[in-house]
């Protein structure tokens, strides 16, 4: 699962407005932060991870690690904020619709 690099730039775009809706601590990858990326990926499908100064990862490891963790994308690492992207093929969609991220 792969995206080119135009699909990439438009969620880098569409992502610069977003808030971190998940927050990686000291504690690390733990299954109660696994599960909390999953929820918020399968509801929102681009969402942004703010690594807190305890955490001890490199934020590219860290991104690296949950993209695998909750089998998304990585689509950008800015200091240590982490923008993470899964599409959800279940989520409804309306015709002409926002997608899931822009209208929450």
């Amino acid at each position: 699962m792969s995206m080119t690099s135009k699909r990439r730039a438009e969620l880098r775009g569409d992502a610069h407005h977003l808030t971190a809706k998940v927050h990686l601590g000291k504690e690390g990858l733990t299954p109660a932060l696994i599960d909390a990326l999953d929820e918020t990926l399968r509801t929102h499908e681009l969402v942004k991870v703010q690594l807190n100064r305890t955490a001890d990862a490199k934020p590219k490891d860290a991104a690296a690690a949950l993209a695998d963790a909750a089998s998304a994308e990585v689509v950008q690492v800015i200091g240590r904020t982490v923008t993470l992207y899964r599409h959800n093929p279940h989520l409804e969609r309306k015709p002409g619709a926002l997608p899931p991220w822009k209208d929450r």
